[in-house]
């Protein structure tokens, strides 16, 4: 079994982690928007790599001094495994958000925490409390309900957007084992170097020359999402896996209005009951979470005597 991650107190808590991924699954939502808007107009590999390239320019300082504290080869390794897994799964996901709606890629990609779930349990040992298992299912049914009319017919987005899933969910456990040990600044930055790397081939092969617009737009999505990785990392750090989890399927929703209120997107009922039960899902958690939490602190009668 790999060694699970340390949680240190001084780097938060179960209500930090929950905080810290809800502003994650906000800053991806500015993602998911701008990729639609600039759409299939660049091939998806050459759309990710100057996403990246771009970001890696803006971790330059912080890679920089990771470079100049050294690293173990085991870690390296660690590193480049992470992103050239995460590099298929970003291609993938570029074509899907050119093909399919936004709500559609997100509750796909909603499959991704059962594998990190699962992944959780089974490399860190994480327990797979019934509170958490109860809040991530429900959670997950709750995406369901709100595209299932949108499963009748499966494409290739679909299909792209259903093979991301697990890749992601491989990059998200790698990096929770980094974040143990790593800054956020050095986990964000390294995995900007070898996405980058892993991309290069295949944006060479269908490579179109961008304007200036495209490669504007393409900035303002590395920033968004370069600091929302950063964001995803200090989560990781400050609560185990099974509690931010459920946190992340607020996106959904948050996805959805962006979808009707900027692409003109329909809404029906099955977003609003599935939204509900959500919201209830991250509700439930966060409170069993701050229980928990306040439980544990609370010293036995005759401690303090």
């Amino acid at each position: 079994m790999i060694q699970p991650p340390r949680y240190n107190p001084s780097a938060g808590s179960a209500w930090t982690g929950i905080g810290w991924m809800a502003l994650t699954g906000l800053l991806f939502v500015c993602v998911t928007g701008i990729v639609r808007y600039v759409g299939s107009g660049i091939p998806a590999a050459e759309a990710a790599f100057i996403r990246y390239a771009i970001g890696l320019v803006m971790m330059t300082p912080f890679l920089i001094k990771a470079f100049g504290m050294g690293m173990s080869p085991v870690k390296l390794g660690l590193f480049a495994g992470r992103g050239m897994v995460h590099a298929l799964g970003v291609i993938l996901w570029f074509y899907a958000m050119a093909n399919i709606p936004i709500a559609e890629v997100t509750a796909i990609g909603y499959t991704s925490p059962i594998y990190i779930a699962l992944g959780a349990a089974f490399f860190f040992g994480e327990k797979l409390a019934a509170r958490r298992i109860l809040a991530v299912v429900a959670a997950f049914v709750g995406a369901m309900i709100i595209v299932r009319p949108g499963f009748h017919e499966v494409g290739n987005g679909q299909i792209a957007q259903l093979l991301s899933a697990p890749l992601f969910a491989i990059s998200y456990l790698v990096a929770k084992r980094l974040s143990n040990d790593e800054d956020p600044s050095v986990v964000v930055g390294m995995l900007s170097v070898f996405v980058t790397l892993g991309l290069a081939p295949f944006a060479y092969a269908v490579w179109e020359t961008p304007d200036i617009s495209e490669v504007g737009w393409l900035a303002l999505v590395a920033a968004f999402a370069t600091t929302g990785h950063f964001t995803m990392t200090k989560a990781l750090k400050a609560a185990p896996l099974m509690v931010t989890q459920p946190v992340t399927f607020l996106q959904l929703v948050w996805a959805t209005i962006l979808g009707s209120a900027v692409f003109g997107e329909p809404v029906d009922v099955f977003v609003l009951v599935g939204g509900g039960i959500i919201i209830a899902a991250v509700s439930f958690i966060s409170y069993r979470e701050w229980v928990v939490s306040r439980n544990a602190r609370t010293p036995p009668v005759g401690v303090l005597d």
